[in-house]
């Protein structure tokens, strides 16, 4: 029997039993044939591949990401997931449908179509996530529908106003739930409720929302599991009460890891779904299980049934590994034929531009001046409590503190407060709206960072604690169509130019990984005492995700889903 690919002596991962089988394992046609004890004597192969008793794992799958948080093109983004044993992804590309629509959905897809790695996308369900934001662009039902129609589209992305969806019938949101309900009733629904339990969390489920991806507790887990919702679990969650309880419990079939957001630094230097993985094992997950949770278990979620798994029929994504608990990658195949060896060079070609002009240019603001950093107050002169957002580390929430701010002549005396100063300016010449707030905790304690990557509504967004490095930060972002500048004294110390949309560089990942460490330090050196600085502060404008955050609207109390006063008369 003719075949492309036998490969011998291998301990092969079988998903079915959760375990490892020593044997053979041929490939035709860039799918599994055959997995068993047969060899040479069955088998006319058209290359051998000796194993030489390593472990045959299927490629890692991870189904909830936004390749816009690493902040480079999907290209590059494949680049450094095939090395890391990670074949097949459901990126969710919201960021850029926040700043272009429908239109940099497309062209994500479009510029998705070549790459090694599969991108299985998922139609952003949340854009702009709430309505107290200005957004460049908005995802409506007749886009949801002409996507489908259009673009190979395996979910619909993540439900983030759960507010909304509990409390007001006909929002938005619950519109095209109920439209996919009735039109796409097998279309996969992802969700994001974080913190819900009870009534909320059953509402959730009712109206059609079944996962969910955020910080995860024991007691929110067990509830989630209890009302049949799916879990994906990321590497913020993975505390040692959570992981306790996934190996104690016999959860398996109800969670799978995903990355969800990873920073171009990190994934250069440690990996992706693969690091999460040896997590797991090196926190007590044994190997077959946190296998499974990164190949059979997502791909099932997604209705992946042709991968995920190795088994005649399904498609050679596999890896081969020669120190399991180490996930050491000697060499990665995608549909039956070598993408990557760990022993041969390998290099990421240079990349035209590959989006429309249109892209490059889409900060449509004048540069700013210092008196942009003053605040108007409607108050008489006097010392006010205030809300205050505070910034913790370990978690891009934030704390809706109390403070006492001094109002004089009609402004805001902010300077002479313990606080600093947080500013969203609307980027996308809509409407000329910002909004102004106070900052304090484990933030930066001088100078300013500005950027135009600002979750979810990307405005810009400037945090500093003088108006002059607030202005000269603002306007680099301005001036090169969008980045992360970090200011000191009035003198740049840190930058990451981000011209595609003001979000993304086509820069190769060994340089921006650079840039980005090297725009962390730079924060850090500020004060800024977070685990991942970076993603904080591009949170902060992030209106699902509580407490307190900002954008061009004004403050945002998450929880009550409204705009609140900074000032407390």
């Amino acid at each position: 029997m003719k075949v492309d690919l036998l490969i011998q002596d291998v301990r092969v991962y079988n998903s079915y039993f959760k375990k490892f089988t020593e044997g053979n394992v041929a490939v035709l046609d860039g799918r599994f044939l055959y997995i068993g004890k047969q060899g040479t004597e069955t088998f006319e192969p058209g290359e051998v591949l000796a194993g030489g008793g390593r472990y045959l794992i299927p490629g890692l799958v991870d189904i909830h990401l936004h390749i816009e948080s690493t902040m480079v093109t999907p290209e590059t983004f494949s680049f450094a997931l095939i090395q890391n044993g990670v074949t097949t992804i459901v990126p969710e590309p919201h960021e850029m449908a926040n700043v272009f629509g429908i239109e940099g959905i497309k062209e994500m897809i479009r510029v998705s179509r070549d790459c090694v790695v599969d991108m299985k996308y998922a139609i952003p369900s949340s854009v702009p996530a709430t309505s107290m934001e200005t957004t460049g662009g908005s995802v409506e039902i007749a886009d949801i529908d002409e996507l489908l129609r259009s673009e190979e589209i395996i979910c619909l992305g993540e439900i983030m106003n759960y507010v909304d969806v509990i409390s007001d019938p006909e929002c938005k949101t619950n519109q095209i739930l109920r439209h996919i309900r009735k039109e796409y009733p097998h279309l996969v629904i992802e969700g994001h409720v974080p913190k819900l339990l009870d009534l909320d969390l059953h509402q959730m489920l009712f109206a059609g929302v079944d996962s969910d991806h955020t910080h995860q507790t024991p007691e929110g887990m067990e509830a989630r599991i209890a009302a049949g919702m799916f879990l994906e679990i990321q590497e913020k969650s993975m505390t040692e009460e959570v992981m306790e309880y996934l190996i104690k419990q016999d959860v398996s079939e109800h969670f799978c890891f995903v990355t969800d957001d990873v920073m171009t630094d990190s994934l250069y230097k440690r990996g992706h779904l693969n690091h999460i993985v040896k997590k797991a094992m090196a926190m007590g997950m044994e190997p077959e299980r946190a296998i499974y949770a990164s190949t059979y278990t997502p791909a099932k979620r997604m209705n992946m049934h042709d991968r995920g798994a190795i088994a005649p029929g399904k498609i050679a994504d596999f890896l081969l590994v020669s120190d399991l608990r180490e996930l050491a990658i000697d060499q990665v195949y995608k549909n039956g034929k070598k993408a990557y060896d760990a022993k041969e060079a390998y290099v990421q070609a240079e990349q035209p531009r590959q989006f429309p002009d249109h892209f490059y240019s889409s900060i449509q603001l004048s540069p700013l001046t210092e008196a942009d950093f003053t605040v108007q107050a409607d108050a008489p002169d006097n010392r006010y409590p205030c809300r205050v957002m505070l910034v913790q580390n370990g978690s891009t929430f934030t704390e809706d503190h109390r403070g006492i701010v001094e109002v004089k002549d009609g402004e805001l005396c902010w300077q002479e407060s313990p606080y600093g100063l947080i500013a969203v300016f609307e980027r996308y010449g809509k409407n000329g709206n910002r909004g102004y707030g106070l900052i304090s905790g484990d933030t930066i304690k001088r100078g300013a960072v500005a950027t135009s990557y600002s979750h979810d509504n990307h405005n810009l967004l400037v945090v500093g604690h003088n108006p002059h490095d607030m202005m000269v930060a603002a306007n680099e972002v301005i001036r090169n169509q969008g980045g992360f500048y970090v200011v000191e004294k009035g003198e740049v110390i840190a930058s990451l130019h981000l011209p595609v949309g003001g979000i993304l560089t086509e820069e190769p990942l060994e340089k921006t990984a650079k840039e980005v460490e090297q725009l962390r330090r730079a924060m850090e050196s500020l004060g800024y005492q977070h685990y991942n600085p970076i993603m904080s502060i591009s949170t902060h404008s992030l209106p699902v995700s509580p407490a307190l955050k900002i954008t061009d609207i004004g403050l945002i109390d998450v929880n009550a889903g409204k705009v609140v006063p900074l000032l407390l008369m």
